[in-house]
């Protein structure tokens, strides 16, 4: 038998969770009690005790549906953006359209100061860099890329993409341009950014992904 020099907190913590009549058993311990305050250096009674942690629990609680509530208006915001976008793209009639639409909804309704694309497969465009020639070995890197890839650039070549901003740029966005249909990318779209953090590695890519696919669709249509 143990003794209660030998009794461990484990070994109590368990005893009192298998035994929840045991202050029913001995009602004058509630009483008797007391123990420090979480918040302080006084003693407090253990129905005291609960009390706090019962208080502590629901701000803890409350401070963690605002968090919910705030990214889910953050998500909302987002899609609300992401469909006015589409919405552009499906009235596009040629690639200076989706080139256009593109431009306004991503410095208007996205606040992406800088962005680059290139698209292969197209026929030749005189009016836009869009169509402008991509080597292979660009076009092999983009087509192993599985999802978009934030932080530094991931695409070496398309920092010429950017012209005399180049330089200042720190933070990208790399996004291959793939529909549903098309496995294959058939283009690249570089967000950019001289804020540091804009982009960074491991944040979430879905509204990203997203965003090459409608792309991606939208100059699919273009190839014929």
């Amino acid at each position: 038998m143990n003794t209660p020099s030998d009794m461990q907190p484990e070994y109590i913590a368990d005893f009192l969770t298998r035994h929840p009549n045991f202050f029913n058993d001995f009602p004058t311990l509630l009483a008797d009690l007391h123990i420090p305050h979480p918040h302080g250096t006084h003693a407090v009674s253990m129905s005291e005790r609960q009390l706090i942690a019962m208080r502590d629990k629901v701000r803890m609680l409350e401070n963690k549906l605002a968090e919910l509530i705030q990214f889910g208006e953050e998500n909302d915001g987002i899609s609300d953006k992401l469909h006015a976008l589409t919405l552009a793209l499906l009235a596009a009639r040629t690639p200076q359209d989706i080139v256009a639409a593109l431009a306004l909804h991503l410095r208007e309704g996205f606040a992406v100061p800088h962005h680059a694309i290139r698209a292969w497969n197209l026929p030749a465009d005189n009016l836009s860099a869009l169509t402008d020639p991509v080597p292979q070995a660009v076009r092999d890197s983009v087509a192993a890329m599985t999802q978009p890839v934030c932080g530094a650039l991931a695409i070496n070549d398309a920092s010429d993409w950017f012209g005399e901003v180049s330089p200042h740029l720190q933070a990208f966005a790399c996004i291959p341009l793939r529909s549903a249909v098309a496995a294959t990318p058939i283009g690249l779209l570089v967000l950019a950014s001289e804020e540091p953090k804009r982009f960074y590695p491991g944040m979430g890519t879905l509204y990203l992904e997203r965003l090459g696919q409608l792309v991606g669709a939208a100059l699919l249509r273009m190839q014929g």
